[in-house]
């Protein structure tokens, strides 16, 4: 009962001074604020970065054609085409591999309806929608069978179907890769942007087999996409890409091979420092805060000696003394800590809302933030209420 006779005395004298208490709640509001708007916009980036990742694929391996040496040239990455169909069929027979695809990649001119546009042309195999997570908006991928008979078919994006069939469903529809007419057999769905800024939906896939030999007429290909069994057997799958490269190139290393898990590290690593680095200065606003409280409270004990020495003399100890000026102060820095997480969050829907860009609170931080507002309350009110419950009764009564 003396504890909360205690914590109600603590409240009522916080009441007293409402415009000091508001006052003395500043810094931490503007600490915590500071934190929860910082960590809710880097979070954000951050998820929609690793959105954009996994939009590219589940599980995805890249072989690119890599660098080459001879003559006394030397190139990198990409710098000679160097992977083989070939390459890709012998991937595709490793353990733990669940797909497929070489890639050959060109633009061109296409024409439909009268109409033409300039896109990406892509060589793949039917595994293609699989590897990338990308679903049909209609009609169906092409099979083995269009791959093996080096078929005129394609499968279009969103974009290609807006520009070249605006009033019509494409499927069934004839477009012409260099004049060689191509059915369309299937529209993907909208994918949107990729990290790098590129239109994805501007794209038209036709078998590689029908790339190489009818469109761009070359014996090699760009990359080979591989879709491993699980993200746990990403790492060893891509060990044993590099092993059976190597053995089928004779021990030469002209190719790169690279998983969608370090692309995904790479994206979101500076986010993260970012994320971090903000949340470190913000949080210095909190350490400001402490030292408000603390200086309060100190003036706090000297204005009101004469009321702690009265309480000494009616039966009062120096427990009740100190919990109750502890009490002041985790109440301002808590409530301070509240007030700061509505504004922080409202500050990041603000942002996402002028700003079109991405937030996302995380509620671990929320929970960080509360912990953190109390721990500041405590420590920075313990020294104040430590000197208050050590006041002679005697000399706090004679205090003017």
């Amino acid at each position: 009962m003396r504890i909360l006779a205690t914590i109600r005395l603590a409240l009522r004298a916080l009441r007293r001074n409402k415009m000091r208490s508001v006052l003395t709640m500043l810094g931490i509001i503007i600490g915590v604020g500071s934190v929860i708007a910082a960590v809710s916009i880097t979070t954000g980036a951050t998820k929609q970065v690793e959105d954009k990742v996994s939009a590219l694929g589940q599980n995805v391996i890249t072989i690119f054609s890599g660098s080459f040496t001879g003559g006394g040239m030397r190139g990198g990455w990409g710098s000679a085409p160097t992977l083989t169909v070939g390459d890709a069929l012998a991937i595709a027979e490793l353990p733990g591999v669940e797909a497929v695809s070489p890639e050959v990649r060109d633009r061109n001119q296409i024409l439909a309806n009268g109409l033409n546009w300039n896109t990406q042309i892509l060589g793949e195999s039917p595994e293609y929608p699989q590897i990338r997570n990308w679903n049909m908006a209609g009609g169906a991928m092409f099979a083995d069978a269009d791959v093996r008979s080096v078929a005129k078919v394609a499968v279009i994006g969103k974009t290609v179907a807006d520009q070249l069939f605006p009033d019509s469903d494409p499927v069934g529809q004839t477009l012409r890769i260099r004049n060689i007419p191509f059915k369309v057999v299937g529209v993907l769905e909208a994918k949107g942007f990729n990290l790098f800024g590129q239109d994805q939906d501007d794209t038209v896939v036709i078998p590689y087999t029908s790339h190489m030999k009818r469109v761009s007429r070359r014996t090699f290909v760009n990359s080979i996409l591989v879709q491993a069994a699980s993200a746990g057997a990403i790492t060893k799958i891509q060990q044993d890409i590099t092993d059976a490269m190597l053995l089928r190139h004779r021990g030469e290393q002209d190719f790169t091979v690279r998983t969608q898990l370090e692309l995904a590290q790479a994206m979101t690593a500076t986010a993260k420092v970012m994320s971090i680095l903000l949340a470190a200065i913000a949080s210095v606003s909190l350490i400001v805060g402490g030292i408000g409280i603390m200086n309060i409270m100190l003036v706090s004990v000297t204005e009101r000696t004469r009321e702690i020495g009265i309480r000494m003399a009616v039966g009062a100890r120096g427990g009740d003394i100190l919990v109750q000026f502890l009490v002041e102060a985790v109440t301002l820095s808590l409530i301070g800590g509240l007030i700061g997480i509505g504004l922080g969050v409202g500050a990041s829907k603000i942002v996402s809302s002028l700003m079109a860009w991405p937030t996302l609170t995380p509620v671990s931080w929320i929970i960080i933030a509360s912990f953190s507002s109390g721990v500041v309350g405590i420590v920075s009110g313990f020294y104040p209420a430590w000197k208050a419950s050590k006041l002679d009764p005697i000399e706090a009564l004679r205090y003017e």
